[in-house]
This record gives C-alpha cells, sequence and structure tokens, in this order.
C-alpha cells in the first residue's frame, strides 16, 4: 500500500468496522500499528475522524415517529434557533439551508404527542414565523455513510 492513499483508506476500513482494533486496521491496510496508530491520531486530530459511536436503532427504542421540520426564522435569530434545536435531545439532524425555509430539522419522538408539544414549543418561539411539518411514513435510508474513492 502506497502511503498517498492511506488515510482514506484508513477511513474506509474504520466505516466498514469502527471497532477495529489497531492490529487488524494494520493487517488490512499491509502498513505497521504504528503507521495506522500515526496516522488514525492526525485523522482525529484535523477533525475527519469526529469519534466512535454506535448506530442506533431509534425505531427500535420506541422512538418511531420521525418528523422533518422546516422553519422559517428572523434573520438575526438564525444561530439561535439553529443552537436551540441542535441542543434539543429528540433532534437528530439540524440544517441552516437555502429556499423557502432556513431550517430543516430531523427529530425522533415516542410518540405523535410528543412531536406536537415540540412544534408546540416552537410555534409560541418568538424567533420562528412560520412551520411546516412532515412526519415520515417509511424510511428508507437513514444514517448511511459512503466509501471514499481511492486514486489509483
Amino acid at each position: 500500500m502506497t502511503y498517498e492513499n492511506l488515510d482514506v483508506e484508513l477511513v474506509n476500513a474504520l466505516l466498514n468496522d469502527g471497532r477495529a482494533s489497531l492490529r487488524s486496521l494494520a493487517e488490512e491496510l499491509d502498513v505497521s500499528v504504528t503507521t495506522v496508530s500515526n496516522h488514525l491520531a492526525d485523522l482525529e486530530e484535523g477533525g475527519v475522524v469526529q469519534g466512535y459511536t454506535p448506530r442506533v436503532d431509534y425505531d427500535a427504542l420506541g422512538y418511531d415517529v420521525t418528523a422533518v421540520i422546516q422553519l422559517k426564522v428572523e434573520g438575526h435569530a438564525l444561530p439561535d434557533v439553529t443552537d436551540r434545536l441542535r441542543d434539543h435531545d429528540r433532534m437528530i439532524s439540524v440544517y441552516e439551508v437555502t429556499g423557502d425555509y432556513d431550517i430543516i430539522a430531523v427529530g425522533k419522538f415516542a410518540d405523535t404527542d410528543g412531536m406536537n408539544e415540540q412544534i408546540k414549543v416552537l410555534l409560541n418561539d418568538q424567533d420562528v414565523n412560520e412551520s411546516n411539518t412532515s412526519v415520515v411514513l417509511a424510511t428508507a435510508s437513514e444514517h448511511d455513510q459512503f466509501a471514499l474513492d481511492v486514486e489509483d
């Protein structure tokens, strides 16, 4: 293996198995454990690899209502509203976007009552001008990651 693709190959190996040991990664990539350790430390320090967390099936835990919430907010309040949504424990994704709405948030709820309570809180927020909520009927794909392209 040439070192020019090592970081990409290392990221791909971690995407395949985030719990892989340094030794198994070194064997897979045909480099030393020290090399893997050094490159992995660089990737973590550079923010490319941001942690090692389990992938949780929220549906299996009873959070089977997924809502996509679109918000129009006062321009000056965009960072504040985004921060409040990001800090909410049921929001799994929060995006500032272009288009008709300013923010799109995705939340997981145990039931529609919990979802409704959150929406009412948002509607009472003086910085929120308008909201549109869609309830997900079926999930085709969620939290997927993709392997990086390796240059030849």
